[in-house]
């Protein structure tokens, strides 16, 4: 799996849907920083 464009996917949709990473990270009940981290393709696994 390409985490960047999973990256870039979330971003895109999240855009599409007029979302802040803050809005997101609430509807999600996670941190704005998750959204970020993901969006950028920073992963800890």
């Amino acid at each position: 799996m390409d985490i960047s464009k999973v990256g870039k996917q979330i971003s895109t949709l999240r855009k599409e849907k007029g979302y802040t990473q803050e809005n997101l990270a609430e509807i999600l009940n996670i941190s704005p920083q998750a959204v970020s981290k993901w969006e950028n393709g920073v992963s800890h696994s």
